[in-house]
C-alpha cells in the first residue's frame, strides 16, 4: 500500500483510514469479531485508525484499545471529543474543562498513554477557539497528543483557527475531517483548497455517501434495514437516488462495483489524504480492500463530473454539521418590523 503524508506533520498514513464507528452497540457488538476486522485491516497495510469517545459511548474505543495491544506502535491512532458523554451539560463541547477530561477517558479506554491525533468532533460556536486551541496545545506539550485536528469545520472557521494559533503561539489544527463523496462535493469549493493552503491533511468521512454508494439502495427497492433503521432521510432522497442510478452504469462499464468507484473517487482528489472506511462486518472490509488499488481514469472522472458537478452537493447527509446561521431561524430572517421598514 502506498502511504501519504498527513498534511505537513511528516506522519505517513494509508489512503484508507479504518473508521471504528460501527464497532460496538451501534453496529457490531461482537468485540472479538471487531478485533478480527481491525487485525485484517492492519495486515492489509492500513495503519490509520480513527475512533471517537461518542461511538457507542466509549465501547468503540475499548474495542480498538484491546485490538491494538502489541501493535500500538505501528498504528497512527486518532480519536475525537465533543459529542455528549453524559447528561451533565459540561460532559460535551470544546471547552478546556471537557477536552482535558475527555482525553483522559479516551486514553484509559484505548489502553495507551497518547494518541497520534486528537480532534474536536464538531465546531462549538459558543466556545472561543483560543480556549480550545490553548487546551489542545497543553495536551500536546504534556505528551498525550502528537497532533490536533478538527471535523466538519467551515472554511472560514478553519482560517480563523489558523490565524488565532499563529497570533497566540498555539498548536494549530493539522487535519480536517469533512464529509466527502461523489454525492457531496461541496468541500471542493473552499474547504479542501484551504486545507491545502495551510498544509492540513484531509481525512474524509462517508465516502460511500452515507450508504447510498454501495448500490444497496435503489429506487423502489431499498433493502438494507440496518442503516434504514437509523431513520436517515438521505437514504430516500430522490435526487440522490437519481444520481446513483446514473453512476451505476459508469461503474459497470468500467468493470468495478459502485463501492469501488466511490472509494477510488474519494482518494483521487489531491487535497484528500485518506478516506475513512467504516466496515461493520468482515465482508464489508473484504469488499473495500478488494478495491484498494483501483484508480479512476480522466474519462471516468469526467463522466462523474457531468452527473455531480465539482463543488456541489446532491442533498445533504443527515449527520452533516450545519452552523448556527443555518440552524437558527432568527439568524436567517429579519424581525417583522425590520422587514416592513425595508
Amino acid at each position: 500500500m502506498k502511504y501519504r503524508t498527513l498534511g505537513r506533520t511528516g506522519i505517513q498514513v494509508s489512503p484508507y483510514c479504518l473508521g471504528a464507528m460501527m464497532f460496538g452497540a451501534i453496529g457490531n457488538p461482537d468485540h472479538d469479531d471487531c478485533a478480527r476486522i481491525i487485525h485484517k485491516a492492519l495486515d492489509a497495510g492500513i495503519n490509520f485508525v480513527d475512533t471517537a469517545d461518542a461511538y457507542s459511548r466509549g465501547e468503540s474505543e475499548e474495542i480498538v484499545g484491546k485490538a491494538l495491544k502489541g501493535r500500538r506502535d505501528n498504528v497512527v491512532l486518532a480519536t475525537k471529543a465533543h459529542q455528549p458523554m453524559g447528561d451533565d451539560p459540561n460532559q460535551q463541547g470544546n471547552s478546556r474543562r471537557w477536552l482535558v477530561r475527555a482525553l483522559e477517558g479516551s486514553l484509559r479506554r484505548l489502553g495507551t498513554d497518547h494518541v497520534d491525533l486528537f480532534q474536536i468532533h464538531r465546531p462549538a460556536p459558543d466556545t472561543d477557539v483560543e480556549e480550545t486551541l490553548s487546551a489542545l496545545t497543553d495536551l500536546v506539550r504534556a505528551g498525550k497528543v502528537r497532533a490536533i485536528g478538527a471535523s466538519s469545520v467551515p472554511a472560514s472557521d478553519i482560517v480563523e483557527a489558523q490565524w488565532v494559533a499563529e497570533r497566540r503561539g498555539l498548536q494549530r489544527f493539522r487535519t480536517e475531517q469533512p464529509p466527502y463523496s461523489i454525492l457531496n462535493r461541496g468541500i471542493e469549493r473552499e474547504v479542501l483548497p484551504v486545507c491545502e493552503r495551510y498544509g492540513m491533511g484531509a481525512m474524509v468521512y462517508s465516502p460511500l455517501g452515507g450508504g447510498l454508494l454501495t448500490g444497496r439502495y435503489r429506487k423502489g427497492q431499498q433493502t438494507d434495514t440496518h442503516r434504514a433503521g437509523f431513520g436517515f432521510k438521505h437514504l430516500s432522497d430522490e435526487r440522490r437516488l437519481d444520481a446513483v442510478e446514473q453512476l451505476i452504469p459508469i461503474a459497470e462499464e468500467a468493470g468495478m462495483s459502485l463501492t469501488h468507484l466511490a472509494t477510488a473517487f474519494a482518494i483521487a482528489h489531491p487535497g484528500v489524504t485518506s478516506a475513512i472506511i467504516g466496515p461493520r462486518t468482515m465482508g464489508h472490509l473484504d469488499d473495500l480492500l478488494a478495491g484498494a488499488e483501483i484508480t479512476l481514469t480522466d474519462e471516468i472522472l469526467d463522466r462523474i463530473d457531468a452527473i455531480v458537478p465539482p463543488g456541489t452537493d446532491v442533498g445533504t447527509l443527515d449527520m452533516a454539521y450545519n452552523p448556527p446561521a443555518i440552524q437558527r431561524t432568527a439568524l436567517r430572517r429579519r424581525l417583522p418590523d425590520e422587514r416592513s421598514a425595508a
